[in-house]
């Protein structure tokens, strides 16, 4: 549930929970600019930097994020990427977030487009996208100091916020400020609007140097500091490389992966190759006609579930700014059958609650966030984007390192280019570049067709248990419909099979008997066709992201092995990787992100 806000009749929110006011009652904006921002030197010390990195302890209304957010949109010497980390143990309803940025009409639209993205805000992180991928909020939803643990990288600005000291002890405690010390590195800046000894002494005893300045009123002082150690700074492990001038990626797969990889690259300021063997876009595994997405739920909010989550939320921000709903994709929602009656889901989800997958009968669950979506148009879309190119009819065989970097060669021995990195993201096809990972082929089969009679009897939310059925989809040529779909490891055969057929025919007839019997007629004439794929798996069936051989092949990585879940993983493996390469906070809890990671394969062997 949303954590409850009581609004004074003066209009200053206050929590009943921690016995405090959310900001001062003489301007929560002109305070974050005065204590946050200026604090910190903000807007000049980012200029011309390609990436800045902040974070602050306590989101509340996010009014430091919108002001932040705001500067940077108004600086024409503003960095490429900003990256805002925010950790919030109890956030508060859409209403509420709307209602405290009413009192500040410069404002609105960037509040707006905040609210339309605030949801599902679960235990966990939550990556928010804006301006096209260029501002990104990340919202680590817990106590603070398990969500500081989840994250790590090098933070420019430190903005420490939160209801005082006396209210909320733990934000302010020698261990939370000792932790958010770990984000620092020399040089990094921090600001907060308490004086507070305890407070001073603990951040002077990590390494910050601090004194006080003129304060916002009702505040005499606030406090700003620099992080200026008088000893050497021991990590516990090495920080993640920060790549300031990207330069050459070839990526190496022109489907969903591939694609999502050389977009999150270019916003970056990658120069992206995209090489695909195929004399088009989207020609293997993602060349599905149209595709499910929808989260996995389980009862324990089990591993999968929290990936799929997290994974359809950056897919859903692409769909929004890239493609045309109702032609390219729909937020239909998707109705789960379950056969055996289990609609169990973890504790505390409704309707109601911060979740967007709950029990809609007694045999059924609700995915309010979900829908279809045409892979061929997302592909397409992420093609599109400044900074990438194609070349189709090019497949690699080989990479060996070179003066410059790597060297990628075809099947006669010829080099295609040379760049400084390689991504892997060609799927199956790509498995024998990464002998070193145990990939799998599962191959699957669907049905599909266009339905010219009958389609008034076909469901217009697509539905999904044993098999999946998407109907209604606008087409040129009728309503589009599939259904399926068959899992055959370890087999690369695309011819359709017969028994293939039958197998999804029965499903459908359990899955949805009147729809069954409203496409007899298409099987019956041979209108409906069949479509064979073959997806990329791995032994554990998670997706693949980190480098391929660290030692023996630096600068190789791979985003692979999504299985039947490209749509889910495709934009998350991307951005993870970019992450990666770039220093840059994750877009999941590191506990995740390890387990998408090639190593824990190679250190499991």
């Amino acid at each position: 549930m949303a954590e409850p806000v009581h609004w004074r009749a003066d209009g200053v929110p206050r929590s009943a929970r921690f016995d405090d006011i959310y900001h001062t009652e003489t301007g929560a904006l002109a305070q974050s600019r005065h204590v946050f921002l200026g604090g910190c030197g903000l807007p000049a010390a980012w200029a011309d930097r390609p990436q800045w990195l902040i974070l602050e302890t306590g989101f509340g209304f996010g009014l430091n994020f919108l002001t932040t957010w705001q500067a940077w949109r108004a600086d024409e010497h503003r960095p490429r990427l900003l990256h805002f980390v925010s950790i919030e143990a109890y956030p508060v309803a859409r209403e509420d977030l709307v209602r405290a940025a009413v009192a500040h009409p410069e404002l609105a639209e960037l509040a707006a487009a905040l609210a339309a993205q605030w949801h599902g805000l679960l235990p966990g992180f939550h990556r928010l996208s804006f301006d096209d991928g260029r501002v990104l909020l990340t919202l680590c939803i817990g106590d603070v100091q398990p969500m500081l643990r989840a994250q790590r990288f090098e933070a420019d600005s430190l903005f420490l916020d939160g209801f005082s000291p006396q209210s909320n002890p733990a934000m302010w405690s020698p261990e939370t400020l000792k932790a958010v010390s770990r984000f620092a590195r020399p040089g990094t800046r921090i600001a907060t609007w308490t004086i507070a000894r305890a407070v001073r002494d603990a951040l002077a005893q990590n390494g910050f140097q601090v004194e006080k300045h003129k304060g916002f009123p009702p505040k005499r002082d606030c406090l700003r500091g620099v992080f200026a150690p008088a000893w050497t700074v021991r990590r516990r492990g090495p920080l993640p490389v920060r790549i300031d001038t990207p330069g050459h990626c070839a990526v190496v797969g022109a489907g969903l992966a591939g694609a999502a990889v050389a977009a999150s690259l270019a916003r970056r300021g990658w120069r992206v190759t995209v090489l695909d063997a195929a004399d088009h876009a989207a020609a293997g595994a993602s060349a599905l006609p149209v595709g499910l997405l929808a989260p996995h739920v389980s009862p324990d909010d089990a591993l999968l579930s929290r990936l799929t989550r997290a994974g359809i939320r950056a897919t859903w921000q692409a769909l929004e700014s890239l493609l045309e709903e109702g032609r390219d994709w729909a937020a239909t929602g998707v109705r789960e059958l379950r056969t055996d009656g289990d609609v169990r889901v973890p504790p505390g989800w409704s309707p109601e609650g911060p979740n967007e997958s709950f029990p809609a009968d007694g045999a059924a669950l609700w995915h309010a966030r979900a829908g279809w979506v045409r892979p061929g148009a997302l592909v397409q879309a992420w093609l599109r984007q400044p900074g990438i190119s194609v070349r189709y009819g090019a497949r690699v065989t080989a990479f060996v390192r070179a003066d410059a970097g790597l060297r990628l060669i075809d099947p006669a021995g010829a080099t295609l280019l040379e760049a400084d990195r390689i991504v892997l993201a060609g799927g199956i096809d790509g498995a024998a570049l990464a002998p070193a990972l145990p990939l799998q082929p599962v191959r699957g089969q669907v049905e599909w067709g266009h339905a010219a009679r009958g389609a008034a009897r076909l469901p217009a939310i697509p539905l999904n248990g044993d098999g999946h059925l998407i109907a209604q989809v606008p087409d040129a040529d009728g309503a589009l419909w599939l259904t399926g779909a068959t899992f055959d490891r370890d087999s690369r055969d695309l011819a359709p099979r017969a028994a293939d057929t039958a197998a999804n025919r029965a499903r459908l007839a359990r899955l949805h008997p009147a729809a069954a019997d409203a496409l007899a007629s298409a099987f019956a004439d041979g209108s409906a066709q069949s479509w064979v794929g073959v997806r990329c798996a791995s032994a554990d069936r998670r997706p693949l992201v980190g480098p391929l051989e660290e030692a023996a092949m630096p600068g190789v990585w791979v985003s692979t092995a999504m299985g039947s879940r490209g749509l889910t993983f495709a934009a998350l493996c991307a951005e993870l990787l970019a992450a990666h390469w770039h220093g840059e906070p994750l877009p999941l809890p590191a506990p995740l992100a390890h387990a998408l990671d090639t190593r824990r394969l190679t250190r499991r062997r």
